[in-house]
């Protein structure tokens, strides 16, 4: 099992870019596909991005498809997400996870969660 912590939110323009990372304590967590989430006030935690154990696959929603970009480094126990191009609609606290089973291509179901980073877009 890992524990998550998420980075690197923050208040900026619309236009403008973040780089959220998520910390991973835990020896195993190479083994578990990775994921981002958000949730906008009143809104349901929705799944934004996804990386397999391995790297080698991810996936993305279309409301971030083409701007977002998800990584993993298992060197460094961290999955980043690169967001680009960012719209108000945009705002949300964003949240990490792994899978609750090892050795998938995507985050199917959430194991374990970080506590969340505020990012926050303004128009």
């Amino acid at each position: 099992q890992v524990d998550l912590v998420e980075s690197g939110g923050g208040l900026v323009q619309a236009g403008g870019s973040l780089r959220l990372a998520c910390a991973a304590s835990g020896r195993t967590f190479s083994n578990y596909a990775m994921g981002w989430f958000r949730q906008a006030a009143g809104k349901e935690r929705e799944s934004i991005a996804s990386i397999s154990w391995s790297g080698i696959s991810t996936w993305y929603a279309d409301s971030v498809k083409g701007r977002f970009t998800i990584s993993r480094d298992n060197a460094k126990n961290t999955v980043y997400l690169e967001m680009n191009s960012l719209k108000p609609e945009d705002t949300a606290v964003y949240y990490c996870a792994s899978d609750r089973n090892v050795f998938k291509d995507y985050v199917v179901v959430p194991g374990t969660w970080g506590q969340g980073t505020q990012v926050t877009i303004s128009s």
